[in-house]
């Protein structure tokens, strides 16, 4: 199987939290990154330098990365009329060449010496709209089912723009980033494969399996 093969277009963090009056974590958010040069460390669950201000909902071992395609950020410029930067969706990699709606569930990424896993999709919040000025942004981004994925540190490393990015591995159920984003959003023809992916996190599992034990009670 030949698997998918990108670049990286930028990294991005935000080397401190911002304040914003539509925010909920104190009034402060970290999701404006801006692109960065030289090397950047990715270690443990964090990326060296990036500031996570609502730890309940970002950070952590299954949402340690967050990657958002150039092309999808494209895609958003045409809908809003608008020029959107690296790292104004929160992300600290942009992506070139690959299509991260169709990543796999569990699959892997090489860049340079750091080994990601794919881990799940990344849902809107109202930090997001309120960062964008749009409050019709949750509502657009559910519809247009482009979420970007979330990565997991498999093996620490140090990277820098322009690096190659090789999908190494992918796991041979094929649940996406778009199938789960869609369960998410109220899909149900995939829900029960979705509660069997053992590379989802374990709460993403738990409500994949509630969810498809509820709707099989029903019919």
């Amino acid at each position: 199987m030949n698997l998918p093969a990108g670049r990286l277009l930028s990294i991005n963090i935000a080397r401190e939290s911002q304040p914003h009056n539509w925010t909920g974590s104190n009034n402060h958010t970290g999701i404006n990154k801006t692109g960065v040069e030289g090397p950047v460390l990715f270690t443990g669950d964090a990326v060296a330098g990036d500031t996570v201000v609502d730890k309940v909902n970002h950070g952590g071992y299954n949402k340690a990365v967050y990657a958002y395609a150039y092309e999808d950020a494209q895609w958003w410029e045409e809908k809003i009329g608008r020029p959107i930067s690296s790292g104004q969706f929160g992300e600290n990699l942009t992506t070139l060449d690959l299509n991260l709606s169709a990543a796999v569930i569990g699959e892997r990424w090489r860049i340079g010496e750091l080994i990601l896993e794919v881990s799940e999709p990344r849902i809107p919040c109202r930090i997001f709209a309120g960062f964008w000025d749009r409050p019709t942004l949750i509502k657009e981004f559910t519809e247009a089912n482009r979420s970007g994925a979330y990565l997991r540190i498999i093996e620490e490393g140090s990277i820098e723009q322009g690096a190659q990015i090789q999908v190494t591995s992918r796991p041979a159920h094929g649940i996406t980033i778009a199938d789960v984003f869609a369960a998410r959003s109220g899909a149900r023809d995939k829900i029960t494969a979705i509660a069997a992916v053992t590379e989802l996190s374990e709460d993403y599992r738990d409500w994949a399996k509630r969810v498809s034990n509820s709707t099989s009670s029903s019919d």
